[in-house]
């Protein structure tokens, strides 16, 4: 029998276990992986139960990952799989970094190492990013490995044999720059969008439109590295996917998984425009030195395009976590598959790895459920790693802010619908304004007064209130109530509305909040109703114990931490909440607390620090206009003064003249009226 436990078995053995209604559980380790003998075992499907693999997009490991990337793919996976596990799912959470293509080969050549060592950087890089964040992958792997060969090669020769592949020549980029003088990526071609008109659209992909593109569509077309360098066509020869004979099978999948599972609505629309304008075939090679090689000869200076290998990344990443792997990607009967990406992500998933699953006429696992984002923006403009604009996964740590903090206010702006705006004022706002003061302060108020001398930590029993037939009902209303709200929760996280989970989460909190406050818990209440006090109490304690539950998917460390201070284990979260899992007479351990509020002064701190240089332009030019506005004033009170001491003493000598001319008459009247 497969059990479940949240943390390491003999550290917290003393701690409560609930009731066997409400099985423990914890999604950070399941029991089934600890064997006896203190070895990993390995996550592999349990016939007749619901078995979940789950994906998030491979990071291009050459990127830093920023907040956009963490919360549109391995921070909504991770969050799923923590839910998934603790409703005692038997659930596989694999990724990677995606290692292979030109932009590796390139970066490797501009740093003077080899394409391995350059992946051994950022592989490590990447990892310590994600495990800051506290994302639980089951299994974190990389492409550049022998399984990913072998698995990619066989797709490949089966497509073939098929009639799926086809050689056709090409006209493919090339720089002809001295320094460089070779063939481009189409990613590595940059030019304005002939659709939108974005100036920096990719040949592959324009990010802003998100439609795919031919490198020699784009207007004025510039090699990447080489920006003053026009690429020109040279002939070449390239294996094509046969897109277009698998679409009569690709839509009928498409039509059933799209029905089956829960797909998000920007991947149901971006696949089905690429059905309605029909699928065209597309090459799977280029002239590399760095992927995986083509198994076909006359092939051997050419590797696997990235975009049709990294998708079979996952099945190998699964592969090197266990050799098993077939068990979960050869199992559409007995395991469900859910994919978490950004929405550019979407027709690899949704149209190229499945036409290639199906054209090898194999037994495949293909994705249930395609869970995918928009983007998420950073104050009003895009996140840059060459400009300084934004926050990276690797500078989010120097804020000093907790990773759940991270963690809350993502899933708060998860982009699910439509493009969504990291704003540092509502960042702090969610942080002072819900964290603190709304679940913070429900934990700590109960949790500190059972502490209190009026408790000793020591839980009360909740006495019958046959004499207290209001109280009992009002107390039966909010078990009701906190049902309800777990219901929509459940209801809410199955659909993979991860947004809409977190918000309800809240609303929990909230009601044991207005529990708090309902019946006024405090030392008045002891002395004076002291049955009422009890069960209202105990009440409360086990609604904590079902608070971190639910939050536990979205911020660990949190849930961990009221772990600790109720000295229990994590619940299974259940199908109907009894209230009774924390047992009378049960000794809690200290309160402490859980968020700390932040200054509003840390805004503008963050503000400056995130903006990038074009921030800095902009507040240098700022203060510019300021000085010089100021210089200005400074100029025409100057020039003011100084015409007002000119005028003040004409005008002073005028007075002279007057005073002058009025003794003159007075002496001259004084004279008269004396001859008079």
């Amino acid at each position: 029998m497969t059990k479940y436990c949240l943390l390491d078995t003999d550290k917290y053995s003393t701690r409560v276990r609930p009731p066997e209604h409400e099985k423990l559980y914890c999604y950070t380790t399941q029991i089934s992986n600890i064997m006896e003998n203190g070895n990993k075992e390995e996550i592999l499907p349990i016939p007749g139960k619901k078995n979940v693999l789950i994906t998030s997009a491979l990071p291009y490991v050459n990127n830093v990952p920023h907040l956009g990337n963490i919360i549109g793919s391995v921070l909504s996976a991770d969050v799923f799989s923590r839910y998934c596990k603790a409703r005692g799912h038997p659930t596989l959470f694999v990724c990677g970094t995606d290692e292979y293509g030109t932009a590796t080969e390139t970066k490797a050549i501009e740093e003077k190492i080899t394409p391995q060592e350059l992946c051994d950087k950022y592989n490590k890089l990447h990892k310590e990013i994600y495990d800051w964040f506290e994302i639980g992958f089951d299994h974190f792997g990389r492409t550049p490995t022998t399984e990913q060969t072998e698995i990619a090669q066989d797709i490949f020769t089966k497509l073939n044999a098929n009639g799926f592949l086809e050689e056709r020549p090409t006209m493919q980029p090339y720089c002809q720059h001295p320094e460089h003088e070779n063939f481009l990526a189409d990613r590595y071609v940059e030019g304005e969008c002939p659709l939108c008109g974005y100036n920096d659209a990719r040949g592959d992909q324009c990010d802003k439109c998100g439609n795919l593109l031919d490198p020699f569509e784009l207007i004025k077309p510039r090699c990447k590295l080489h920006q003053t360098t026009t690429p020109v066509p040279r002939e070449t020869r390239h294996i094509f996917l046969l897109l277009d004979k698998l679409q009569e099978q690709e839509e009928a999948w498409v039509k059933k998984a799209q029905t089956e599972g829960k797909w998000s609505q920007n991947s149901i629309n971006i696949t089905n425009e690429w059905l309605h304008k029909g699928l065209l075939p597309r090459g799977i090679t280029r002239d590399l030195k760095w992927g995986t090689a083509v198994p076909l000869k006359g092939y051997e200076n050419k590797v696997l395009y990235v975009w049709f290998d990294a998708c079979i990344g996952y099945v190998s990443i699964t592969a090197t976590y266990t050799k098993h792997w077939e068990k979960w990607w050869r199992n559409p009967d007995d395991v469900t598959l859910y994919q978490f990406m950004g929405k550019d992500n979407v027709p690899f998933h949704s149209v190229v790895f499945p036409c290639s699953q199906l054209g090898t006429g194999d037994k495949w696992t293909m994705v249930n459920t395609l869970s995918t984002t928009e983007y998420l923006n950073y104050e009003g403009g895009k996140f840059s790693k060459s400009r300084g604009i934004g926050v990276f996964g690797s500078s989010a740590k120097e804020t000093g802010i907790p990773a759940d903090v991270w963690r809350y206010f993502l899933l708060l702006q998860r982009p699910e619908t439509s493009d969504t705006e990291f704003k540092w004022d509502a960042f702090i706002r969610a942080n002072n304004n819900e964290l603190v003061a709304n679940f913070g302060n429900f934990v700590n108020r109960i949790l500190k007064y059972v502490n209190s001398a009026n408790y000793d930590s020591v839980v009360p029993a909740a006495p019958e209130l046959e004499a207290d037939p209001d109280l009992s009902k009002a107390l039966k209303q909010h078990v009701k109530d906190a049902n309800e709200i777990l219901r929509r929760y459940r209801e809410e996280m199955d659909a993979v509305h991860l947004k809409a989970g977190i918000a309800i989460a809240r609303e929990l909190s909230s009601l044991g909040n207005k529990l708090l406050q309902d019946h006024t818990v405090d030392n008045n209440l002891f002395k004076n109703h002291r049955q009422k006090c009890d069960v209202v109490v105990n009440l409360a304690v086990n609604h904590v114990h079902l608070l971190a539950s639910v939050i536990a998917p979205y911020i660990p460390a949190t849930a961990r931490s009221i772990l600790e201070q109720l000295q229990a284990e994590l619940l299974i979260i259940p199908d109907d909440w009894e209230a009774r899992s924390i047992p009378a007479d049960h000794k809690i351990g200290k309160a402490a607390h859980l968020f700390q509020t932040i200054k509003d002064s840390k805004q503008a701190e963050w503000t400056d620090l995130f903006g990038g240089d074009e921030l800095k332009k902009v507040k240098q030019a700022e203060a510019d206009k300021k000085a010089a506005k100021k210089a200005e004033k400074d100029r025409k009170k100057a020039e003011k003064e100084k015409k007002r001491k000119e005028g003040k003493e004409g005008v002073e000598g005028d007075l002279k003249t007057d005073d002058g001319i009025t003794e003159v008459t007075n002496a001259t009247k004084e004279v008269t009226l004396q001859t008079s």
